[in-house]
């Protein structure tokens, strides 16, 4: 089963969500990537990650388009900037699906404020990442 998760950068939300999908099944081939693809991961989504002993430290933000002429059988767009602006896939795609979050990456504040959206945003996809493995993903393992 091969899922390709996106985001604008590539940094944080997709990052996230790719590492939750990877622990749930390491059955799955999953992928994130970018429109538009930051420098590096988001060091507070590497941290805030681990918290869940899930690392992500290794990741790497890629672009999307490395991944055009492939076959997915899922590719969920995490923000609506990607949504909106996903490109054309040369590949056969069987499911495309939307579930969006909130970019924790642009809270400015305290370490507080920030911990509380990473942290937010993070439980978030855990979960809905969670109950799409269990809905859709694993039962057509």
């Amino acid at each position: 089963m091969k899922i390709l998760i996106l985001c604008t950068g590539n940094s944080c939300r997709s990052q996230m969500a790719h590492g939750f999908l990877q622990a749930f099944d390491d059955r799955l081939t999953v992928r994130s990537a970018g429109t538009d693809p930051a420098g590096q991961v988001n060091p507070d989504a590497i941290r805030f990650m681990k918290e869940t002993g899930i690392d992500i430290s290794n990741h790497k933000p890629l672009s999307v388009d490395q991944y055009l002429d492939e076959p997915w059988d899922f590719v969920i767009t995490v923000c609506d900037h990607a949504r909106e602006t996903c490109p054309a896939f040369s590949g056969d795609v069987k499911r495309r699906l939307h579930i969006g979050f909130e970019d924790p990456s642009l809270v400015v504040g305290s370490e507080y404020e920030i911990r509380l959206a990473f942290t937010r945003v993070r439980d978030g996809i855990r979960n809905a990442f969670h109950r799409l493995y269990i809905n859709k993903i694993q039962p057509l393992l």
